[in-house]
């Protein structure tokens, strides 16, 4: 058996925090298959997210680069991804996920032979009317980790096996509004309340997080925490299919989250425009034939993902990120994370630097060009330096500058929090 990776294979979760995996130190037991593929993994410790929600984090994922540069004004994809290369490479190229924010209204269909982003977009007018009518009234709003399992491996069972494949698995179940299935919904807690009842908690959460009690935040973490073992468990099936096939051992494997949730640590709750640790530490397992197994507590980004996997193939990623696999286990690094604003804070950028003993944040004016800037320390001087750097040049976003989009996915949008 080849100890080389021929396929490459990348698992997110939506919203997904470190802190509240089993193998990272909470107090339950959320993650038992995530616990036992880190133990034969290299898991890192100190993993940061370069934003704090999907429209930023998943392009910087994607592509290596920071947000400023992966997507325009309007969130659509601006740059070319891993995809594109890994394609050009010879690969076979799949992703399944149903995140509307990177769908292929943003053009992140790009460089894949196939992408099944869960929406209608193009297919029959009536079908697509029909289909969401339908979706509405079973309160669907995503596809679950099932459905994303059994379409990616019927897309790998279809595959001719004569070319490597990269395929990404992006799972929305951690994503609120929190309603795990089954039994995984009383795992925790037991409740009594309705999907539409948990819906409603998880709204009022976001929009007036003063008025949530400790009964009702202990609630919603109880419920996120079941989505997160169910998660876990859809997440096992997965990789018992890939060594079923005889694919696990000629894989690198990365499981890790685009960003994590809040629960009121800073006054919010879900994932607004901030780079607090808990929107912003996520978990990062690699899994490789040659990677060998233990823990990395070096801090790392997850721009570090596109040229670690991009690596495989000897191609450079242009990423400020460095190879995870060449990262000192013990050293000493800096990354950075940022994040717009928006509405009516849409001139503001905030900015984090975070190394493995402290952080740093900044808030940059563009309407002043202003750095405000409150920590002293080690940090402060290139924290400045960057925002400096990624600022060059920039202007104001007006709110006709925001994209339009469809019926399908305003739908999606707002049964997920977001409207």
């Amino acid at each position: 058996m080849s100890t080389e990776p021929t396929n490459l294979i990348l698992l997110s979760a939506d919203a997904l925090r470190a802190d509240h995996l089993s193998c990272y130190g909470y107090c339950r037991e959320t993650s038992p298959v995530l616990d036992e593929l880190a133990e034969e993994s290299i898991r890192f410790t100190n993993a940061y997210s370069a934003s704090s929600h999907t429209r930023e984090a998943v392009p910087a994922l994607l592509t290596g680069k920071f947000p400023d540069v992966a997507i325009d004004s309007k969130y659509h994809l601006a740059t070319d991804t891993i995809v594109s290369t890994l394609s050009e490479e010879g690969f076979s190229t799949g992703g399944f996920h149903s995140n509307p924010f990177v769908s292929r209204a943003y053009g992140f269909d790009e460089g894949f032979d196939h992408f099944d982003d869960d929406l209608r977009l193009g297919q029959n007018k009536l079908l697509a009317l029909a289909q969401r009518a339908f979706d509405k009234f079973r309160n669907r709003h995503y596809a679950r980790a099932e459905e994303i399992n059994e379409r990616s491996l019927d897309w790998l069972d279809s595959l001719d096996g004569d070319r490597p494949f990269f395929l990404w698995n992006h799972y929305m179940d951690t994503h609120g509004p929190y309603e795990p299935p089954g039994e995984y919904a009383t795992l925790y807690a037991d409740h009594g309340l309705s999907d539409r009842d948990v819906q409603s908690l998880y709204q009022r959460a976001i929009d007036d997080p003063d008025s949530i009690t400790d009964d009702e935040r202990q609630l919603l973490i109880d419920l996120y925490d079941g989505e997160i073992r169910y998660n876990d468990m859809r997440i096992g099936e997965f990789l018992e299919a890939l060594r079923e096939r005889g694919l696990l051992e000629e894989s690198l494997v990365i499981f890790t989250a685009d960003h994590g949730d809040a629960f009121g640590e800073h006054g919010y709750y879900e994932h607004p425009r901030y780079l607090h640790d808990e929107i912003t530490k996520v978990p990062l397992i690699l899994h490789a034939p040659n990677a060998g197994r233990g823990t990395v507590t070096t801090t790392v980004s997850t721009l570090d993902i596109a040229p670690t996997l991009l690596s495989v193939v000897d191609q450079e990623s242009g990423s400020p990120g460095d190879s995870l696999q060449e990262i000192n286990p013990d050293g000493s690094r800096v990354v950075y994370s940022q994040a717009r604003g928006e509405d009516d804070e849409s001139q503001f950028r905030r900015f984090a630097a975070r190394n493995n003993a402290t952080s740093c944040f900044a808030t940059y004016d563009r309407t002043t060009s202003e750095i405000n800037i409150g920590e002293e320390g080690e940090l402060r001087d290139k924290l400045i330096k960057h925002v400096e750097a990624r600022t060059s040049g920039q202007t104001t976003i007006s709110d006709s500058d925001q994209s339009e989009v469809n019926k399908e996915i305003e739908d999606r949008l707002s049964a997920l929090g977001y409207k």
